[in-house]
C-alpha cells in the first residue's frame, strides 16, 4: 500500500534538497514535525503506525533516488573516460609540434649566432681600418700643417682657431702633436720651424689664458670650462689652474690680521694656574673664512675644470702654504716672546683647530679627472701625450694631501725630539721655579750641617775643569733657586718661614695639573706612535720633582732634625708623623694620577708600559725606603726618651718606708711621664697614620717599650707595699697601651700585669701562683729573676727549692704541656739572649727585637709588581 507523503517530503526527497550543505537532523526533523504536532493532537496513547508509515515511504523514496543517482553517475564517468582519451590524444600532437618547433628555433639561433660572430668580426675589422684610417688622416693632416709652420703659413690653423669653441679645440690637439714631433725630427732645417711652432703655442696659450681671465671676470662658467678643457688638452692645464688660483680674491684681498684682539687670551696664556684657551679670535676668523670659501670654490671647480682633484689640491695647499702657515708663524712668535708655556698652549691650540679644519675640508672631495676630448682617440703614443696625461691625471685624493699639508705645517715643530725638549724644558723650570723657596728653605736647613750639597759644590769645585764645573755649578744652583744674582742672594738671606718648607697637599695637586696639561700636549702634538715614549718621558720628570726633590727632601730635612737632638736628655717632637702623613697622602694621589691619566696611554706600546710600572715601583719604593727611615728614628728617639724616664726610677719607689704616703700617691714619676708619652704618641700617630702603618708603628713602640718593662722590673726589690705601686704603674702601662688597639700587645702587657702580682702574692702560695695560673707557661727558671726582687725572697727561698719543688715542677710542666711555652717564654727567652750592654743602657737606648724594615708602605699602591713581570 502506497503512502502519500506531504509536500514537504516530497520536496525533502528530491535530489537538489541533497545539493550543497545537508544536515540530517534537519532532514529527519522535515518528516517529524508534522507527525509531531499531530499525535500530540490526537488523544489517547501514542499511536506508532503514521511514523512507521511515513519513514518506510521515505525510505523507499531515497532508494529509488539513489538508483537514478548511481545510472547517472556511471553515464558521467563513461564520459569522462571518453574525454581524458581525447585530451590525452590531444596533448600527444601539441608536444610532437612543439618539439618540431623547438627545433626549428635551435636551428635559427646557431645560424643566428654564426652571423653575429661574422658581424663582430666585420666590424672589429671596419673599427681596424678605421682608426687607421683615422691616424693616417691624422698623420696626414700634422705633417700638412708641420710643413705649412716650416714654410710660416698659419693661415690654415688660423683658420681652424677661428671656427668657435671645436675649432680650438681641434688646435690644442694639433698644437700638442705638432710640438711632440717637432722635437722628435732631428734635421738642421727643423729648428727654424720648432721655433716657430713654440712661439705659436705660446700664443696659443696666451690667448686661451687671455679668455678665460676675461671669462672669469666676466662670470661665464661655461667658456671657463671651454678654456679650461682646451688647455688640459693642449698642455695638462696647469697654467690655467694657476691663474685661477692666484686671482683668487681669498689671496689677493685676505685681510692681515683680525680688526679686533683678544686681549684676555694673551694675558691668560702665560699663567699655569689658568685654564689654557681653547679659541682665538683672529685664528678662528681665518678657518671659518677658509670653510666658507672651500665650500663655495667645491662647486665652481667641478663647473669649471674638467680635473676638480687637482684644482682643489692646488688651492688648498696654496691655503696651507700662505693663509694658514703665515698666520700660524705670526701667532707663534707672539707667544714666544711672552714665554714657553705661552707657546707651548698656541701650539697645541692652532693643532687642535686645524685639525678640526681638516676634518671639515675631507668632506669636499671632489670626483676623479673627467677624459680629454673625444679627439684623443687618435691620440699618437708618443712621450709628450703620455707625461700630459700623468701631469693632468696624476693626483692623489684631498684627504691624503690635506694629511700631508697638517704635518708639513708643524714639522718646523715638533719633528724629532723638539717638541718633547721644549715642553720639558719648561715643566723643569716651572717645577723649579714653584718650588725655589721649598729647596732654599730645606738647603740653609741643612747647610749647617755640612749637607750633602755643600760637599757636591765643593768637589765640582775640585776636580772638575774650570769650564764644567762653573756650568755644573750653574745648573745645580739653579735647581735649587739659587743663581748668581746679587737679588738672589739677598732671597737667600731672608729669614725662613716654617710654610716654606713644609710638604702640601695642595703643592702636589698643583703639580700634577700642570703636568696634566703638558700630557694633553704631548697626546695632541706627538704622533700616534710617539704618545707612549713621549707620555714615559715627562712621567720620569714628573717623578724625579715629586718624588726626589719633593718628598724625600722633606724626609731628609725630618730626619736630621730627628738626629741633631740628644732624644735621651730631650722629648723628642712628633711632627715626623705629619710628615710621613702628608707624603702618604701625596703619593696616593701621584698614584692614582699615574694609572688614570698615564699607564693607559702606553697601553699601545707593551715594552714602554713595563717600563713605566717598573721605574714608578723604584721610585714609589725609595720613597718607602726614606719614611721607613724616618719612621724607624722616631721610634729609636721615643723608645730612648722612655728609657731616659724609667731611668728616673728610684730605689726606694718599691720599697718606701712611709706607708701612709705610699698609699696617698696613685703612680710613679716615671709612670706618669712614660704613659704622658705613649698617649702623645698613640694619639699623634692614629691622626697621622692609617692601615698596616700605625699597626706596624705602634706595635714596634708597644713591643720596645714591653723590653724595657721586663729589663726594668730586673733592678727594683719590691716590698709588700711597693708591690701595691707597681701594681698601679704596670696597670697604668697596661691601660695605656689598650688605647693603641693592637691585638698582639694584650698578651704581652698581661704578662706584666701578672708577673707584677708575684710581689703582691704570699710565699706560701707563691709556689702554685707561678706553676698553676698565667705564669705557668712561663719556665720558673726565666722567673727567678724577679723573684729574687722580693724584699723577703731571703726568708723562704731555700723553702721554695726543697723537695717539694719537685711536685709543683711537676704540676708547671703539666700545664706548660697542655698550654704550650707559647710567646711568652719565648719572649723572656729571647730577652736573656739580648741582654743590653753597659754602655747602651747606661745611654737609655734600648736593642729593638725587630726594626722597620719594609714596613712602611704606601696606601692604595697601584702599579703593582706583577705588571713589571
Amino acid at each position: 500500500m502506497d503512502y502519500t507523503l506531504d509536500k514537504a517530503a516530497e520536496d525533502a526527497l528530491t535530489l537538489q534538497a541533497f545539493e550543497g550543505k545537508f544536515d540530517v537532523k534537519e532532514f529527519v526533523g522535515s518528516f517529524s514535525e508534522r507527525l509531531i504536532a499531530q499525535s500530540k493532537a490526537d488523544p489517547g496513547p501514542f499511536d506508532p503506525k503514521p511514523f512507521i508509515r511515513t519513514f518506510e515511504a521515505a525510505v523507499d523514496r531515497l532508494i529509488s533516488v539513489r538508483k537514478d543517482v548511481q545510472a547517472k553517475t556511471e553515464q558521467m564517468e563513461k564520459s569522462v573516460r571518453l574525454a581524458e582519451r581525447e585530451y590525452s590524444k590531444k596533448m600527444s600532437e601539441l608536444n610532437r609540434g612543439f618539439e618540431a618547433v623547438g627545433t626549428s628555433f635551435s636551428g635559427m639561433e646557431a645560424r643566428m649566432s654564426e652571423v653575429g660572430r661574422t658581424a663582430v668580426r666585420i666590424g672589429e675589422q671596419l673599427e681596424s681600418v678605421h682608426l687607421q684610417r683615422q691616424r693616417a688622416q691624422a698623420a696626414y693632416d700634422l705633417i700638412d700643417y708641420y710643413t705649412q709652420f716650416s714654410r710660416d703659413d698659419t693661415s690654415r690653423i688660423d683658420a681652424l682657431k677661428k671656427e668657435g669653441k671645436d675649432g680650438r679645440r681641434q688646435v690644442a690637439v694639433l698644437l700638442r702633436r705638432l710640438s711632440t714631433l717637432a722635437k722628435e725630427i732631428d734635421l738642421p732645417s727643423a729648428e727654424k720651424t720648432r721655433e716657430s711652432i713654440d712661439k705659436y703655442c705660446e700664443k696659443f696659450e696666451k690667448d686661451m689664458l687671455y679668455l678665460f681671465d676675461r671669462c672669469y671676470r666676466k662670470g661665464d662658467p661655461k667658456m671657463m670650462h671651454h678654456c679650461a678643457q682646451t688647455l688640459l688638452d693642449f698642455n695638462g692645464g696647469a697654467s690655467c689652474v694657476q691663474v685661477y688660483v692666484n686671482q683668487h680674491d681669498f689671496f689677493i684681498n685676505r685681510r692681515k690680521s683680525s680688526e679686533s684682539e683678544d686681549t684676555t687670551l694673551w694675558e691668560a696664556l702665560p699663567d699655569p694656574d689658568l685654564i689654557p684657551p681653547r679659541d682665538e679670535s683672529s685664528l678662528n676668523a681665518l678657518l671659518d673664512e677658509i670653510r666658507a670659501t672651500v665650500g663655495q670654490e667645491a662647486q665652481i671647480v667641478q663647473a669649471v675644470f674638467p680635473n676638480p682633484p687637482f684644482v682643489m689640491q692646488v688651492f688648498l695647499q696654496r691655503v696651507f702654504a700662505q693663509s694658514i702657515q703665515q698666520h700660524m708663524e705670526e701667532l707663534l712668535n707672539r707667544a714666544s716672546s711672552i714665554s714657553d708655556l705661552a707657546f707651548l698652549r698656541i701650539l697645541q691650540l692652532v693643532h687642535s683647530k686645524v685639525s678640526l679644519l681638516i676634518e671639515d675640508l675631507k668632506g669636499y672631495e671632489v670626483p676623479s679627472m673627467t677624459p680629454r676630448s673625444p679627439s684623443n682617440t687618435t691620440e699618437f703614443r708618443s712621450v709628450g701625450g703620455s707625461q700630459a696625461a700623468s701631469a693632468a691625471g696624476g693626483t692623489t685624493a684631498i684627504g691624503s694631501m690635506l694629511e700631508t699639508a697638517m704635518e708639513e705645517l708643524f714639522v718646523p715643530y715638533t719633528e724629532g725630539q723638539r717638541y718633547l725638549e721644549r715642553e720639558s724644558k719648561y715643566l723643569g723650570e716651572l717645577f723649579s721655579n714653584y718650588l725655589a723657596a721649598y729647596t732654599r728653605y730645606h738647603e740653609r736647613v741643612n747647610r749647617a750641617k755640612s749637607s750633602m750639597f755643600d760637599r757636591m759644590m765643593n768637589q765640582m769645585n775640585s776636580t772638575g775643569t774650570s769650564g764644567t764645573s762653573s756650568m755644573a755649578a750653574a745648573a745645580f744652583m739653579r735647581l735649587g733657586g739659587i743663581t748668581g744674582d746679587r737679588s738672589q742672594d739677598k732671597a737667600a738671606e731672608e729669614p725662613l718661614r716654617d710654610e716654606d718648607g713644609a710638604l702640601s697637599v695642595d703643592v702636589a695637586e698643583k703639580m700634577l695639573k700642570w703636568h696634566a696639561e703638558a700630557i694633553g700636549r704631548c697626546v695632541e702634538l706627538s704622533p700616534p706612535n710617539d704618545v707612549p715614549k713621549n707620555t714615559f718621558a715627562l712621567s720620569r720628570a714628573l717623578s724625579e720633582v715629586i718624588a726626589s726633590g719633593y718628598m724625600e727632601t722633606g724626609i731628609d730635612t725630618a730626619l736630621s732634625r730627628l738626629d741633631a737632638v740628644d732624644h735621651s736628655k730631650t722629648e723628642p717632637s712628633l711632627q715626623s708623623l705629619t710628615v710621613l702623613h702628608t707624603v702618604d697622602l701625596i703619593c696616593h694621589l701621584w698614584q692614582q694620577y699615574v694609572n688614570i691619566a698615564l699607564l693607559p696611554l702606553a697601553t699601545s706600546s707593551v715594552t714602554v708600559r713595563r717600563e713605566m710600572v717598573v721605574f714608578n715601583n723604584q721610585t714609589v719604593s725609595k720613597v718607602e725606603g726614606a719614611a721607613n727611615a724616618l719612621m724607624q728614628r722616631l721610634a729609636d728617639a721615643i723608645v730612648s726618651w722612655m728609657s731616659t724616664q724609667l731611668a728616673k726610677q728610684k730605689k726606694t719607689d718599691f720599697k718606701p718606708r712611709n706607708d701612709d704616703l705610699s698609699f696617698a700617691r696613685v703612680n710613679t714619676e716615671p709612670c706618669l711621664l712614660c704613659c704622658e708619652t705613649l698617649e702623645k704618641v698613640g694619639v699623634a700617630a692614629k691622626q697621622n697614620l692609617s692601615g698596616k702603618n700605625l699597626e706596624t708603628f705602634l706595635t714596634e713602640i708597644g713591643v720596645a717599650f714591653h723590653s724595657l718593662l721586663l729589663e726594668h722590673l730586673r733592678k727594683f726589690p719590691v716590698s709588700a707595699t711597693g708591690g701595691l705601686m707597681l701594681a698601679k704603674d704596670l696597670k697604668s702601662y697596661q691601660d695605656t697601651i689598650g688605647t693603641f688597639s693592637i691585638p698582639a700587645l694584650h698578651e704581652r702587657f698581661e704578662f706584666i700585669r701578672q708577673l707584677g702580682n708575684i710581689f703582691l702574692v704570699r710565699p706560701e702560695i707563691l709556689k702554685s701562683y707561678i706553676t698553676e695560673n698565667y705564669l705557668g707557661r712561663i719556665d720558673s727558671a726565666l722567673l727567678r729573676p724577679y723573684l729574687a726582687q722580693r724584699s723577703d725572697w731571703g726568708q723562704f727561698e731555700k723553702g721554695f727549692n726543697d723537695g717539694t719543688e719537685e711536685a709543683g715542677q711537676a704540676e708547671a710542666k703539666g700545664l706548660r704541656d697542655r698550654f704550650g711555652m707559647g710567646r711568652l717564654s719565648m719572649m723572656m727567652k729571647d730577652l736573656e739572649g739580648i741582654r743590653l750592654s753597659d754602655s747602651r743602657m747606661s745611654m737609655g737606648m734600648p736593642a729593638l727585637p725587630g726594626g722597620f724594615a719594609g714596613s712602611f708602605s704606601i696606601s692604595t699602591r697601584a702599579f703593582g709588581r706583577g705588571d713589571a713581570a
